[in-house]
């Protein structure tokens, strides 16, 4: 279902999506017909709220080939971030809300997730593989100023020696600085920051609760300033709207001391789809065709590809462009010339006589 064009006083400014879609796995659903016969709707309250959750586990082994990471670690579901294109909204619908607004004001909370790391960590066998931190929504999200799980999971894995990897957009990432310098000493993390566009205005629609590109640069020259390999993922390419600014942002982030790069096509898979295209038609009416056509060109003609291998940076002549436009700048700002390994071999529980090794 795609909303009409609504840019008034009816947008919910501070939020990605501006609606909320129906939940596939829900049998019911309502719809606001009347607005003056009912006293209360949610659509009018745009607080977050926060749900405690108490999980079995918390580390996931992750089966996905081409993530670029083998174990990730969530200690929140929904993110208060609100960035349209995030497939990670589907997953909200698992816990019987709603992809759209309810991923961004509904967020759970994993306050367990410390207890059950140490579990984890300590399970007979477990060979100390890099643990990212993490693989669905931001572990540095605004709640993580409240809730600080974050921060005890790495308290966690430098008192274990596991090594960790990071991927965020949010400056609140500084206030760990302490422990990831640390950690750093003894290649235990690094840290990758997503950055999808230099462009204020463009951020501000797209990701409205995210830090600007200038701050996300500063957690790129600060981190890397104290030692932490730094990475960054240029993702989503939005093409018609961001991908012309490869060339800028692999300068930037070179220049601020990112040792690494890399990218992915957006992709509206599930419900991401009409949220996405409601938001793109309320901002860009003007573009809309020319994105939306972008965008299917690099998935065989749909905005969505499931396909291993090809879903992350698309295929045809499109997604080809900005393939080779990617490489060749990160050739002309070094990036990617060495890659990143981090130190399995010193991981050990706390007291034992001797590591696993």
């Amino acid at each position: 279902m795609i909303l009409e064009e609504d840019t008034g006083e009816n947008y919910f400014k501070g939020r990605g999506a501006q609606f909320n879609p129906h939940n596939r796995f829900a049998k019911s659903d309502y719809v606001k017909e009347h607005q003056e016969g009912i006293d209360d709707w949610e659509e009018s309250d745009q607080k977050t709220s926060f749900i405690f959750s108490q999980s079995k586990s918390i580390v996931n082994k992750v089966s996905s080939q081409d993530v670029g990471m083998a174990y990730s670690l969530n200690p929140y579901l929904g993110c208060e971030h609100g960035c349209t294109y995030c497939y990670a909204r589907n997953t909200h619908e698992y816990l019987g809300f709603s992809a759209g607004l309810d991923f961004e004001r509904k967020i759970v909370v994993k306050k367990d997730a410390p207890g059950l790391f140490k579990k984890f960590l300590e399970r007979k066998g477990w060979d100390a593989s890099v643990i990212s931190l993490s693989g669905n929504t931001d572990c540095y999200q605004p709640a993580e100023r409240q809730f600080k799980i974050t921060r005890q999971l790495l308290e966690i894995a430098l008192e274990y020696r596991q090594p960790i990897g990071l991927i965020t957009k949010n400056s609140l990432i500084l206030r760990d600085l302490d422990l990831l310098s640390e950690m750093a000493k003894l290649n235990l993390c690094m840290v990758y920051v997503s950055i999808n566009s230099l462009n204020e205005q463009l951020r501000q629609k797209m990701e409205p609760r995210t830090t600007t590109a200038k701050q996300r640069l500063k957690i790129v020259e600060e981190l890397s300033k104290a030692g932490i390999p730094m990475g960054v993922m240029v993702a989503p390419l939005v093409p018609g709207l961001s991908d012309h600014e490869i060339p800028a942002i692999l300068k930037a982030v070179a220049n601020a001391g990112a040792r690494s790069a890399g990218y992915t096509i957006v992709r509206l898979n599930g419900a991401v789809g009409d949220i996405f295209e409601d938001w793109l038609r309320k901002n860009y009416p003007d573009r809309f065709e020319k994105v939306w056509h972008q965008i299917q060109s690099c998935h065989d003609g749909n905005v969505n590809d499931s396909r291993f291998g090809e879903r992350m940076q698309g295929n045809g002549n499109l997604a080809q462009l900005i393939k080779d436009n990617f490489k060749l700048h990160c050739r002309l700002n070094h990036l990617n010339e060495q890659r990143i390994q981090l130190d399995s071999g010193l991981f050990k529980v706390p007291g034992t006589q001797f590591s696993m090794f």
